[in-house]
């Protein structure tokens, strides 16, 4: 009964494209993350071979 109060008709394949939808959004958050913490590790490499030389 829950799912036939929604706005959303469930058996047309809304909830696949849901599935999916929401593995596209986590995967992408999680290449912007690994993204900015493979660029702050270069930048912090950078940093310590300048103060070594």
């Amino acid at each position: 009964m829950f799912l036939q109060t929604l706005f959303v008709n469930w058996s047309n394949g809304a909830f696949i494209m849901t599935a999916i939808f929401g593995l596209v959004i986590a995967s992408l958050i999680g290449f912007v993350i690994y993204y900015i913490s493979k660029s702050a590790k270069k930048e912090r490499e950078g940093k310590e071979e300048k103060e070594n030389a």
